[in-house]
């Protein structure tokens, strides 16, 4: 099943047609109507008949989160306040929150963009949605919602907290689908199996999960848990939110929205363009977006592309999962460090969970790593022999993995925080 056929296998060619057509307008469109990106191309020397072929978009200049938030609130808008029906934000926690504004242009576009992964997911019309992301400023749970709505599913607007409900709603709705962060679903699948509710009484099938990242062991435990298919999806505020690019059936990566997102790969260091199947940070540029368009918006997001058909017939780039952040990134000694690493060290280990939490700490001018890990409620809590044993094959992994040495603590059952929406895993206090 197809949501929009006719764009999502367009040949690529027709399709490199379309996007330069759409790059060049944009183009023209920022410069004439945001002031910062009018000062920005002036510099550059750059307007829309001066690009010529898709690659021309390396002589346009980046955006930066930071070019966002020193425009804060609305110096990126490139229409009048009249002509915005809607406003998300960021949560703001590492500083001003970046602002995305929404035309009713924009929101059909997005609804049609989310309709989209969930169709290719595996969604239909006779599904039951619940939707566990905070409803709010956060794009993730309306962007869903709006989506889910086009297609024909049922939603149930759940947000997030209240497990039992949560739980409760499951069965007595008859729910098949699942919204939510993979860390609240691993979260809910423990819950799930503590309730003692029979499997039976669970209908969930299908699990579009997005917000953070979720490595394959994560995604397998919760299938698990729950007794349902788990695809990945991609979106943040500055693109507009969910929507950017998802998994299909197949799983063999993220079909991006090319029509109407234009994804580069960057060296992050030298900022040159990197080929098919390099890694490198995702840049993105909208090709529909009216309330708040960026031109070559670097995510900090490290992927790679890939242009070869799928499976499924859609023809659009896939990215693969994304490997980390570069602001999550940590440098200890010199190594390069992602949670997401460590996470896929954790689960499935004997003895202990998923659940953990990273502290950085400096001794003596060093950076010290200490990896708290929690251990299973079936763990010999009381055995401290074996709880040695467990300590050593975490110790031994992560050291295998990362190529460095860590502190290794293993805490009680339960004693990390469980997150609701993004997970923050990391506790950096080298400059207390």
């Amino acid at each position: 099943m197809f949501f929009q056929k006719e764009i999502e296998t367009m040949n690529r060619r027709d399709l490199e047609e379309l996007q330069l057509k759409r790059l060049k307008k944009m183009v023209d469109y920022c410069y004439n109507n945001v002031p910062f990106y009018h000062e920005r191309l002036n510099q550059a020397g750059i307007t829309g008949d001066k690009i010529k072929c898709l690659s021309d978009i390396q002589y346009i200049p980046f955006t930066t989160k930071d070019d966002i938030r020193d425009n804060y609130p609305f110096g990126m808008l490139a229409q009048p306040m009249k002509n915005i029906v809607r406003i998300h934000a960021s949560s703001g926690t590492t500083g001003k929150p970046t602002v995305g504004a929404y035309t009713k242009a924009d929101l059909d576009n997005w609804s049609d963009q989310v309709a989209r992964v969930a169709v290719a997911a595996g969604a239909r019309e006779d599904d039951i949605f619940q939707i566990s992301f905070g409803y709010g400023l956060f794009t993730g749970a309306l962007g869903l919602h709006y989506g889910l709505e086009k297609i024909g599913a049922t939603v149930i607007p759940a947000s997030s907290g209240n497990t039992s409900k949560q739980l409760m709603m499951f069965r007595d709705f008859g729910v098949t689908g699942l919204v939510a962060t993979p860390s609240y679903a691993l979260y809910l699948g423990e819950q799930l199996r503590e309730a003692g509710y029979p499997r039976e009484d669970y209908k969930l099938r299908l699990g579009l999960l997005g917000s953070e990242g979720c490595t394959e062991k994560m995604r397998d435990q919760i299938e698990e848990s729950l007794g349902l298919r788990v695809t990945d999806n991609y979106g943040m505020t500055e693109l507009t939110g969910p929507g950017v690019s998802g998994e299909c059936e197949y799983r063999c990566g993220l079909h991006f929205a090319e029509d109407a997102f234009l994804p580069e790969i960057i060296d992050q260091e030298t900022h040159e363009p990197l080929g098919p199947g390099e890694s490198g940070e995702l840049v993105v540029t909208t090709l529909l977006r009216e309330g708040m368009p960026v031109l070559r918006y670097r995510t900090k997001d490290i992927t790679r592309l890939t242009y070869e058909p799928c499976a499924c017939g859609r023809t659009h780039a896939r990215m693969e999962k994304v490997m980390g952040r570069t602001d999550d990134m940590l440098i200890i000694k010199g190594v390069n460090v992602f949670p997401s690493q460590i996470e896929s060290v954790l689960i499935g280990m004997e003895g202990v969970g998923p659940h953990y939490q990273l502290v950085v700490t400096k001794r003596n001018f060093l950076d010290q790593l200490e990896v708290k890990v929690e251990l299973l409620p079936t763990a010999p809590l009381d055995r401290y022999g074996e709880l040695e044993a467990i300590q050593r094959r975490v110790h031994d992994r992560l050291k295998s993995v990362l190529g460095l040495e860590t502190k290794v603590t293993l805490v009680e059952p339960k004693s990390l925080e469980r997150f609701q929406g993004k997970a923050k895993r990391v506790l950096d206090l080298r400059g207390e």
